[in-house]
């Protein structure tokens, strides 16, 4: 049985993992970390453990991390202070598997005018904070995948490519399912993709300004 905690756990990435681990084959004992727990209901009192709490809040990081095999972060808000804290909790804990949600932009690999479009429209601030938050976790010592989702929407396709970091970043938008999808096989093998950090994008979407964020 594989233990994983998920940070954020009412984030729409998180939830569609939630629901694909709990319709599927597996063994999976999920542990959903969230501050408001009346959020998401327990649908498997078998197979879920809620608990409230705020990933900023250190001591109760530190106690969900307890007999967890792998965590999952999808998380918003200010991440460098919430990196730094999911590693330590996870040393703290000897917990070693990581997946780590976030935005493109994290080494200026987007190229062209999308890329100068990120930066401002991001802004300058919250892109540095989000690049603090991916060196913490670059620099650790823990088995890490770190996600570079393009911008997202709620489309049902699980259609995508991955770029290595060094690589330029392909592609504008991507689908939440297919994020996901990339977390369950991750999930299957946590071996793949390890200490790796992966953009994740729509084919053939390269150049394409989104117009909205679903």
């Amino acid at each position: 049985m594989t233990n994983l905690l998920t940070l954020g756990a009412n984030g729409r990435i998180a939830r569609l993992v939630r629901k694909d681990l709990l319709t599927g084959e597996n063994d999976t004992h999920l542990t959903e970390y969230l501050r408001i727990a009346d959020r998401l209901p327990v649908l498997d009192p078998t197979r879920e453990t809620t608990i409230e709490g705020d990933v900023n809040d250190y001591p109760r990081l530190v106690h969900a991390m307890q007999g967890q095999d792998i965590v999952l972060a999808d998380l918003g808000g200010q991440f460098e202070p919430m990196a730094d804290n999911t590693v330590r909790a996870m040393d703290q804990a000897g917990v070693k598997r990581l997946i780590w949600i976030t935005g493109l932009g994290l080494y200026h690999e987007v190229p062209g005018e999308f890329g100068r479009w990120v930066e401002e429209s991001c802004g300058h601030e919250v892109m540095e904070d989000t690049r603090r938050a991916g060196r913490l976790i670059e620099d650790s010592d823990l088995d890490y995948t770190i996600i570079r989702a393009a911008y997202m929407d709620d489309q049902p396709d699980r259609d995508y490519e991955l770029t290595e970091k060094g690589q330029p970043y392909r592609g504008t938008t991507v689908s939440r399912n297919s994020i996901a999808d990339l977390i369950e096989k991750i999930l299957a093998d946590p071996a793949e993709h390890s200490r790796a950090s992966l953009g994740i994008s729509r084919p053939g979407t390269d150049g394409d300004r989104p117009v909205w964020v679903g």
